[in-house]
């Protein structure tokens, strides 16, 4: 059952949340020397003008259908890992949540990969002249005949330093949240609640690792027309520090921010609400 609340949670969080993840990708990797946004609204309006609305969403399908599964496999690792480890204690649910996070990024890196992907493509255009990639699958098809499983798995240690730590935060918060404010089934508050510690959650977790996920997506949008930038992890960081200063750590971050707290508070409430539903239906009305 965690598996499956995972599923619809993920999905709701997608629908309202890719509009931003397209903002911030792009104000992540544009090109400082000449850049095409001031800002996260001027993206928001640039990219609307420019591309219309569906220009917000494009690279949907991809996490669509990646995120769907992924969140399945998070919420039902880390609440089997839960079970596992058996007491339910702070240390428990960060590391319940660093396990569910580092498992994840065998479909979560070519995931963000194909998404960044698209993201990128057409830039600027509203109907792309000429479009190297016609869909996520066709996206990682043709890197992986070009560059084989490594290019495929592109930004794979990037994504494992921020996703597990990333994860165990996101538990450890949702838990300490939940407990603080009291989000027991007979409140009737409780929704709203819900909603309020799955957004703070996320905006917590995003903090923690944002850094990374910079140098994540540079790395990822790497290559894009044949030229590539960047020769490592720590050269892309040398190089990003030297040309824009310790500021591009947060590019992107004010998106980022907005987008985590609709996103989180979508899945985690939609997670919770079907468990308690579930196990309700499983185990009679007294529980």
């Amino acid at each position: 059952m965690d598996f499956l609340a995972g599923c619809i949670g993920g999905a709701a969080g997608v629908l309202v949340g890719h509009p931003f993840d397209t903002v911030k990708v792009r104000l992540q990797v544009q090109n400082v020397d000449k850049p095409l946004y001031r800002g996260t609204y001027h993206c928001f309006q640039s990219i609307v003008r420019q591309e219309s609305m569906f220009g917000l969403y494009k690279g949907i399908g991809s996490p669509m259908m990646g995120l769907t599964f992924i969140n399945a496999i998070v919420f039902g690792v880390q609440g089997n890992a839960m079970r596992y480890l058996g007491h339910d204690t702070p240390m428990n649910q960060f590391l319940a949540g660093a396990a569910a996070g580092t498992i994840q990024c065998v479909i979560c890196c070519p995931m963000e990969l194909a998404k960044t992907r698209m993201q990128m493509q057409g830039t600027g255009e509203k109907k792309s002249k000429r479009k190297l990639y016609k869909n996520s699958l066709d996206c990682l098809a043709r890197i992986y005949k070009r560059e084989g499983l490594s290019g495929v798995n592109r930004g794979m240690v990037t994504t494992l330093i921020r996703e597990t730590p990333g994860f165990g935060v996101y538990f450890l918060a949702y838990d300490f949240l939940t407990r603080s404010i009291g989000c027991e089934p007979d409140d009737p508050h409780m929704i709203p609640k819900l909603l309020f510690a799955g957004g703070m959650s996320g905006i917590a977790s995003w903090l923690s690792t944002y850094p990374v996920d910079v140098i994540k997506s540079r790395l990822q949008a790497d290559g894009v027309g044949g030229v590539y930038q960047y020769t490592s992890i720590a050269d892309c960081v040398r190089q990003s520090v030297r040309r824009e200063g310790l500021r591009v750590f947060t590019r992107g971050l004010t998106s980022t921010l907005l987008r985590a707290f609709p996103v989180n508070a979508a899945t985690f409430a939609t997670v919770t609400l079907v468990l308690l539903y579930a196990r309700g239906v499983e185990e009679g009305p007294k529980d």
